[in-house]
């Protein structure tokens, strides 16, 4: 099956074209009109990332992750192809999460990023699915892999030169996906014609705490982790300190180190019939080993 493919250029898009081979891929190129000639796939991932420095124009979101999506939506419609796959995020469905976050959560997102992406999710819902055609809504968590950017990295950096961890009395957890289980779940998506549409969550099977984090990337590094448990008490004082006084540790940065965010994978699983190629830990440190490579 060939694939028509928006988004190439990016983490996410790259690690596809590598998965599938060029030589079954049409490459969306940026500002074109959308043309599916002999594609039967579409695979949507070209979109507006969640942007940490708060300095893009909300508009900007809307227009690409939300207008985009329906324009090539549209385009699926009416095209002669058979799948539609787009990856929208969970931070469409909440951006804190009390339990386990499922398909079922009624969506409350907060941010322009998380909200142009449940609108673009929105529409593709409220659309009569054509007989044998199929439609597949992926929220994934934080994707990470050999040649990615982001937090994970700055992690990395910081655990890297020897830096101690000040957070090790927080008990958190949080959910990441390996981009090989990404991969392979939109694999069995397009080869099978019997996983039902729908909106599914993606996910590594476990959780990962920060302090298991900073354990996997000193292995990486051949050393020991150095992890400081210093009182939480002691570490929220610091932190409202830092919002008097404008240092880098402040309430925001402090929650957001230390909350949880797990999300299930239980319905795409249950959807798929088959257990995920690799364990959290093993794509962790996949990724972390990689880093090696470049830092």
């Amino acid at each position: 099956m060939r694939i028509y493919l928006t988004g190439s250029s990016g983490f996410v898009g790259s690690s596809v074209v590598n998965y599938f081979g060029t030589n079954r891929i049409t490459k969306h190129k940026r500002g074109n009109d959308f043309e599916i000639v002999r594609e039967s796939v579409i695979i949507h991932l070209a979109g507006k990332a969640h942007d940490l420095k708060r300095t893009s124009a909300p508009d900007e979101y809307y227009r690409v992750n939300t207008e985009l999506t329906k324009k090539i939506y549209d385009t699926f419609l009416s095209s002669e192809a058979k799948v539609f796959i787009t990856l929208s995020s969970v931070k469409a469905a909440a951006d804190e999460v009390k339990g386990y976050l499922t398909e079922e959560f009624i969506p409350t997102p907060v941010t322009h990023y998380g909200k142009s992406k449940l609108l673009a999710e929105q529409y593709i819902l409220s659309k009569d699915i054509p007989v044998g055609k199929r439609v597949y809504i992926l929220r994934p968590c934080m994707i990470h892999g050999p040649g990615n950017k982001g937090n994970l990295n700055l992690l990395y950096k910081l655990t890297a030169k020897g830096i101690p961890w000040p957070l090790g009395a927080f008990d958190n957890k949080r959910s990441f996906c390996s981009v090989d289980n990404l991969l392979f779940i939109i694999k069995e998506l397009i080869e099978r014609d019997d996983i039902l549409s729908g909106v599914y969550n993606v996910a590594d099977n476990d959780p990962l705490g920060t302090n298991m984090l900073i354990s996997l990337i000193a292995k990486s590094k051949n050393r020991n982790p150095i992890i400081w448990r210093i009182p939480p008490k002691i570490m929220n004082l610091l932190a409202k300190i830092g919002d008097l006084i404008q240092l880098p540790l402040n309430s925001e940065r402090l929650e957001k180190l230390t909350q949880n965010y797990v999300v299930s994978n239980k319905k795409i699983l249950n959807a798929i019939g088959k257990d995920l190629p690799l364990k959290a830990t093993d794509g962790m440190m996949k990724t972390l080993n990689s880093f090696n490579n470049r830092i």
